[in-house]
């Protein structure tokens, strides 16, 4: 893969990124309170409020951050790209290498933003009170923990590997079907083939069936990140913390917020993977 398509593939997954999550930026933040272990959510109210009583009706924006993405799209392709060559070209065992180098490679690198970005969304404050903001966070948790502090939650994040691993597989199945269906098709017809708006569509289903099927499955990681990730608290390791929710709070808990991620993470995945797929096929001409 030549430095263009990396570039290419890298302002794709930007921009598919950035477009999802400020489409659904809000319901992120809804779904990460709903994982925390002292929030409780009030539907009756417009904004949330924390057991203690105190406001919290802040969202935090996407801004550049989920711009971060690129590292992933451009990962997984440079890998696919290159194991290609090695085995059967887009066969599963590429796309589930692929899939799993690209996800390993992205947690590592920005862990640490998501941390902070995590511990914004659940910060509560009273009315009145200054928020917390980004810098002041970084250096609270460089205080409280050091440099270890900004990786809390990491080992949940790769246990999360597994569903990305089967998102890609899925979506590329659909989508290798899809187009094979297309070619079909046109040569039927003898017309042809160019990508309509239909393709993009169903790239979008694509996404969003492979994405249910993969969050649905992998889902407790999600919860178990998240408590990870929070201030002050009595979990410390993957396991741990898996085992104390299920003693302190039942198997449901690790379930906790799946109906607003799902609400959520459909349509970014579908808008994402539609946008970053658009975007490489323009530049590509």
């Amino acid at each position: 893969m030549s430095q263009r398509d990396t570039l290419v593939h890298l302002f794709a997954g930007g921009c598919g990124g950035t477009v999802g999550a400020i489409l659904t930026c809000p319901l992120e933040v809804v779904k990460t309170r709903l994982q925390s272990s002292s929030v409780t959510l009030y539907i009756s109210e417009v904004h949330l409020n924390t057991m203690a009583g105190a406001s919290v009706n802040r969202v935090v924006s996407p801004g550049p951050l989920h711009c971060l993405k690129a590292i992933y799209f451009a990962a997984y392709s440079n890998c696919k790209e290159k194991l290609n060559g090695l085995f059967d070209p887009d066969s599963t065992q590429v796309h589930m290498i692929s899939a799993a180098m690209a996800g390993f490679t992205a947690i590592t690198a920005t862990n640490p933003i998501w941390l902070i970005k995590t511990r914004l969304q659940l910060d509560a404050r009273n009315r009145g009170e200054k928020r917390m903001g980004a810098f002041e966070c970084v250096r609270k948790v460089y205080q409280t923990d050091g440099l270890r502090g900004f990786y809390r939650g990491m080992s949940a994040s790769y246990a999360g590997i597994s569903e990305t691993v089967i998102h890609f597989v899925i979506y590329e199945s659909i989508k290798q079907k899809l187009l094979e269906y297309k070619i079909a098709s046109t040569m039927e017809t003898e017309e042809e083939s160019v990508k309509e708006a239909s393709d993009f569509v169903g790239m979008m289903l694509a996404a969003a069936t492979s994405k249910t099927c993969a969050t649905t499955i992998a889902y407790p990681h999600e919860v178990v990140r998240t408590r990870l990730r929070e201030e002050g608290t009595k979990y410390r390791s993957f396991f741990q913390t898996l085992s104390l929710l299920v003693q302190e709070e039942g198997y449901g808990s690790l379930y906790r917020g799946l109906t607003t991620h799902l609400v959520r993470q459909i349509p970014n995945t579908a808008i994402m993977m539609a946008t970053y797929e658009l975007v490489v096929y323009l530049l590509n001409g």
